[in-house]
């Protein structure tokens, strides 16, 4: 099997930790954000439209079979 590495990384600040991880993170600029909020809107409704419209569909379908 692997050998562990039983070492301890040095102790530091938590917020220390923090603001390292933060300094990493690549913001995406304005004009992306934009963007990408608006596909997202965008897709979310239409996915709730043809979610309503299946549903209605359906609930048609079963109507007509209940009554049967």
């Amino acid at each position: 099997m692997g050998e562990t590495n039983t070492e301890k990384a040095p102790k530091t600040s938590w917020f220390t930790g923090l603001k390292a991880e933060f300094s990493k993170i690549i913001w995406p600029d304005k004009k992306s954000l934009i963007k990408q909020t608006t596909a997202v809107t965008v897709v979310s409704i239409i996915l709730g439209l043809i979610i309503a419209i299946l549903d209605s569909i359906i609930k048609y379908g079963v109507d007509i079979l209940v009554k049967l």
